[in-house]
């Protein structure tokens, strides 16, 4: 998948990856006694092995996307590799369990819990006795105050991404001892239990200079199984290693390499030797798994070509003697090449791949703020055109995992906050959808002028419209691409071969001329949308989906443009910027919707520039009733209230259109066939100190979890 992401923890308190009126929704999920959040759609994919039966020592290369500029995680540059550092490095109070719920962390926390509500909130947490940074402190409430003054907005030379929480907090002291820390509230705040994960020591915390520089390029002082050893940006790697101070169980690895691998090459690195786990794409998965099956003679695994019988040399003499050379080199470069693929292939035999659903979900975002998107009706229309079920099914079945819809904008399945709340927008219906675009007044063959310096402009340097190219003229208009994606089993043919998709009239009846063939037009203008896309390797998927989604949406009448992109200014100077009409990008989901979805959902304002300040909200589309429901959920202490509310804003959300999620982004991990606890985590956080090599000899734990899944 592409890794065109953005994440509401990650972004608002890390930085790492709707105009609607009173609108009638139908009745809302949660209400009833029945819990609508169900179970996670794919478990974790980890080859779970109990402690004794990993080998003591090894260490784990692990491919990374980059080197952070910051091991800060709040800080707006961090990334997902600073993320992952934290993970292994610093306490947690709270950790995502299989559902993607949090749960106390007990290396840390012997409890913690809301002990006064009247007159204001005071939760009181209880540490782990044995619990000390790696300098030998004690892990206590200077740290926890600490980190409050540093994000809670009061002090403006502390350079934080975000303060949500944090800046609700009226004061931290010590308890009755030195393990005792007591949070008292200035307002209600039900997500508590997101605050101090990670949390730094005070060191770090302690002062605007420490916070900003001092943790960037280092982290001196920390308190998990791991510790920062080193951070080479020579060789693009973080070097972690086991913590003597760790009182939990000992980390079974030495040390975990986070190397930098660009994605495109980590099959290679993986048959090279130079690594033991790796997220993959699709591709890769597709390979390591051909590798892993029995090889004959007309297997894949030889290479291009090289099942086909050799054809008769050219002729050697007169003027066929140039071709002859040209075709041995051609030979000759042919068996190098199958020879080196045999060999790669045979190397990834040695990895399996591991798959589940990553704990974020891709969405066609609707930008409301200029153009034909501005018109609620024609938001929903474009949602109504969609065959979600279809689009799931073309990226997740192939791979073998569940294709079925993201019901959520705010929560996926298995996690508290979840209901399938698609309902109050509805399923896919191309009548609706023509009704909704007449109801507001784009019609067929109305007059259409010319327009072409508008789509010059609207297309800017980098992108063109669907028939600039021949390959975006086919993502609009040809078949599915092959190749680069598995299909769902079934080739697109359209119904009526030659002519335009939509409503047609019965047999014998006579159509007015090019009535069909013509384009939805209002004022004089085609209703025309400019799909934007990243034009990196790693984003073929989201090209396949954006052509499935032009071909419903020209079935209804709607033309789009596809505008390609560089994937370094795809978010900066497209999405961010507002510089497009629909685009495709993923959102991670969050334990705490009520704090982290508030920013993205958020009604945009204007700002004393004159300029809108959107926060999160790039499609640029929220009501007043959105953000009065976020407000009230975050207030509440009763968790039950809390859920409701947000089920209730995600139905407003849906019924707005502004953005439609549309799957489970698959989460694919290559690892060695001997290395264990480790692999596709889903909703979960790592435990770091469990994973390792199985010793020789050593058999995994038995378990649905336990078996090398791989992509069929």
């Amino acid at each position: 998948m592409s890794q065109h992401g953005v994440g509401p923890r990650a972004v608002t308190r890390s930085v790492a990856f709707l105009t609607a009126g009173v609108l009638a929704v139908p009745a809302l999920a949660g209400c009833g006694s029945d819990d609508p959040s169900g179970k996670p759609l794919a478990g974790q994919d980890i080859q779970p092995a109990p402690r004794d039966r990993i080998t003591d020592g090894g260490t784990l290369r692990w491919a990374a996307d980059s080197v952070p500029d910051t091991l800060n995680t709040f800080q707006s540059d961090a990334d997902a590799t600073t993320t992952r550092v934290a993970q292994a490095v610093l306490p947690s109070m709270f950790r995502m369990d299989a559902s993607g719920r949090p749960e106390r962390n007990p290396d840390y926390l012997e409890s913690a819990k809301v002990v006064d509500t009247e007159p204001k909130q005071v939760v009181l947490y209880k540490l782990n006795q044995q619990a000390v940074w790696s300098d030998g402190r004690e892990i206590g409430a200077a740290d926890f105050a600490a980190q409050w003054r540093a994000l809670s907005g009061k002090d403006t030379a502390y350079w934080t991404a975000r303060n949500a929480g944090y800046d609700r907090i009226q004061k931290i002291e010590r308890g009755d001892n030195a393990l005792e820390v007591r949070v008292t509230f200035s307002r209600p705040y039900a997500d508590w239990r997101s605050l101090f994960s990670p949390l730094y020591p005070k060191d770090v915390m302690g002062t605007p200079d420490s916070f900003n520089d001092g943790a960037r390029k280092k982290l001196k002082v920390t308190a998990g199984p791991f510790m920062v050893k080193k951070v080479d940006r020579k060789d693009e790697e973080i070097i972690l290693a086991r913590n003597p101070r760790w009182w939990g169980e000992p980390a079974k690895l030495s040390e975990i390499v986070l190397r930098t691998v660009p994605r495109d090459k980590r099959a290679a690195e993986l048959a090279a030797g130079n690594l033991d786990l790796a997220e993959i794409d699709p591709s890769a998965a597709r390979r390591i798994t051909v590798a892993a099956r029995p090889q004959s003679s007309g297997s894949p695994l030889m290479g291009p070509g090289a099942d086909r019988s050799s054809p008769e040399p050219a002729s050697a003499d007169g003027s066929d003697e140039e071709a002859a050379g040209e075709e041995t080199a051609a030979r000759k470069t042919l068996r190098k090449a199958t020879a080196a693929n045999a060999r790669q292939q045979q190397a990834l035999s040695g990895f399996e791949v591991r798959k589940s659903l990553e704990p974020a979900y891709t969405q066609l975002a609707l930008n409301g703020a200029e153009g034909p998107l501005t018109d609620e009706r024609v938001r929903r229309a474009v949602a109504r055109a969609l065959d979600r079920k279809d689009l799931a099914r073309v990226v997740l079945k192939p791979l073998g995992l569940p294709a079925v819809p993201v019901g959520s904008h705010l929560a996926l399945s298995g996690q508290a906050a979840y209901a399938d709340n698609s309902g109050a927008l509805g399923d896919q219906d191309t009548e609706e959808a023509q009704a909704l675009l007449a109801d507001a007044g784009w019609v067929r063959g109305g007059p259409v002028k010319e327009q072409q310096k508008e789509k010059e402009k609207a297309a800017g340097p980098e992108g063109g419209k669907a028939g600039d190219t021949g390959e975006d003229d086919k993502a609009r208009r040809g078949p599915d691409p092959a190749g680069h994606l598995a299909q769902d089993g079934r080739q697109h043919v359209p119904a009526h071969q030659g002519g335009a998709p939509g409503a047609y009239a019965p047999k014998g009846t006579a159509a007015p001329a090019n009535q069909e063939s013509a384009p939805l037009a209002k004022n004089g203008k085609a209703l025309t949308l400019r799909f934007v896309l990243p034009s990196g390797p790693g984003s073929q998927t989201l090209r396949t989906v954006a052509d499935r989604i032009s071909r419903m949406l020209e079935r209804v009448g709607i033309t789009t443009e596809i505008s390609k992109v560089s994937d370094e200014s795809y978010f900066k100077d497209h999405i961010a910027s507002g510089q497009y009409d629909l685009a495709l990008y993923s959102w991670p989901a969050t334990a705490f919707p009520a704090t982290d979805a508030r920013p993205v959902y958020a009604k945009p304002v204007p700002a004393a520039d004159g300029s809108l300040n959107v926060e999160q909200n790039y499609t640029r589309v929220g009501t007043d009733q959105v953000d009065q429901l976020f407000d009230e959920a975050v207030a509440t202490l009763d968790e039950d209230e809390s859920r409701s509310l947000i089920r209730k804003a995600d139905s407003r959300i849906w019924a707005a259109a502004g953005s439609i999620p549309l799957f489970q982004r698959p989460q694919l991990l290559a690892a060695r066939k001997n290395l264990v606890n480790t692999g596709a985590f889903g909703f979960g956080t790592p435990v770091y100190e469990d994973m390792g090599f199985l010793k020789k000899g050593a058999k995994p734990a038995s378990g649905p979890s336990a078996k090398g899944s791989t992509a069929p």
